[in-house]
């Protein structure tokens, strides 16, 4: 997604990212994990959840966290690439994946079986230095980490690494299943199964950090912050649990649109592909180039209840979303071509969240705001400042 500066002609489409808003977000959640004296992971994955990855990393760095967790190996030498030297957590891989590169910058890698684990050592043996090792183990989520059978492997191989020197064991973690239910009893029954994992290693002679807490946890179960929390939705200011209004997050992106072309249909006319909506009398349509080809969900208006801010009313989307574009009914509004259109953003004043856009196809925000991608929204990034530059090493232990 290509980046625009402030004050340069205005795209046709573009998500505005709000690194203030970040910045807020991670205080709250790194204030939170400090009052447990744990430290804080921001996780910027999917390049930044769709925010820009190296961007929101730097403004969460010098925010609070200090800690950056991505799913792949790109995603973690694009951040050594971008400039930041900080603790970075990698924990999605294959075995036959080249881990020379990120066990050369400094990476931490996570690993969830004894196979895994001998490739980041191969990788290790040929970068010339030890690897950073965080074991995973499968508590009950049932995706990735070590299940219990297999665990004492996996630590039995961990250790004799750092005995001889191959490999450090840095942490030893796992992640919920249902933390958006605060009191669900599977949260506490991992807790228990991580702390068995952990006094597995321990007895071993590591003392490594632990952690469990994402978003969910971070903000409602200060009891599984542990040493290290790791949330993700939260830092972009989607709330995993209370809606909106009642959230002290802050939405840190808004996805606009500029208007392509306004045209007065008469009654009865039909509008977009199998005339789902037709004008029950004269109307002013106002077309924007947004469509599902730029991550608006196709099934987001059928129901027919997708609505935008145009010039501060909020007015209804008709017909079916297309692949390049969406149609407006603009009422008695004075619209005009090159207006700009507000498709999702922070909820003021009543306007569309990512959140209601979620609710209504059955979704979640992550999956919203992760799909806005693409050349053809520019991403415009507002409120980096100098200070991000300097890249925040630190956090729990390193």
């Amino acid at each position: 997604m290509p980046e625009s500066e402030p004050g340069s002609p205005g795209p046709r489409a573009e998500a505005v990212v709000d690194l203030d808003a970040v910045r807020h977000n991670v205080g709250l959640l790194s204030g939170a994990a400090a009052a447990s004296g744990a430290a804080t992971m921001a996780v910027v994955k999917a390049d930044g959840y769709g925010h820009g990855a190296a961007a929101v990393g730097r403004a969460a760095l010098s925010a609070g966290a200090g800690w950056l967790g991505v799913a792949t190996l790109e995603e973690a030498l694009d951040l050594r690439a971008a400039g930041i030297t900080g603790p970075v957590l990698c924990w999605l891989h294959v075995p036959d994946e080249e881990f020379a590169p990120a066990v050369a910058a400094g990476v931490d890698l996570s690993v969830s079986s004894r196979d895994h684990l001998a490739a980041v050592l191969a990788g290790a043996a040929r970068a010339g230095r030890p690897a950073r090792l965080h074991l995973k183990a499968d508590t009950g989520l049932g995706r990735n980490g070590a299940p219990p059978a297999e665990w004492p492997g996996l630590v039995e191989d961990a250790v004799a690494a750092a005995a001889d020197g191959r490999a450090e064991v840095v942490g030893v973690w796992s992640h919920l299943a249902q933390a958006d239910e605060p009191s669900h009893p599977t949260q506490d029954v991992q807790a228990a199964a991580l702390a068995d994992a952990v006094r597995h290693v321990r007895d071993r002679g590591i003392d490594p950090i632990r952690h469990l807490a994402n978003s969910a946890a971070t903000m409602t179960r200060p009891d599984l912050h542990l040493d290290l929390v790791r949330p993700g939705i939260a830092v972009y200011g989607l709330d995993p649990i209370a809606q909106p209004e009642v959230s002290p997050l802050r939405p840190a992106m808004t996805l606009r649109g500029r208007v392509a072309l306004v045209k007065r249909v008469p009654a009865g006319h039909g509008v977009s592909y199998g005339h789902e909506w037709t004008s029950p009398g004269p109307a002013v349509l106002a077309l924007v180039p947004l469509g599902y080809a730029d991550g608006v969900p196709r099934r987001m208006n059928n129901g027919g209840r997708m609505r935008v801010r145009l010039h501060d009313e909020i007015r209804p989307v008709v017909g079916r979303v297309c692949m390049d574009q969406v149609v407006v009914d603009c009422g008695d509004l004075d619209v005009r071509a090159g207006d700009t259109v507000e498709l999702f953003g922070t909820g003021a004043g009543g306007g569309p969240t990512a959140r209601e856009w979620a609710d209504e196809i059955g979704t979640i925000h992550y999956e919203i705001v992760t799909g806005v991608h693409g050349r053809r929204v520019r991403r415009t990034v507002l409120g980096e400042h100098t200070a991000d530059r300097a890249a925040v090493p630190g956090g729990a232990r390193a």
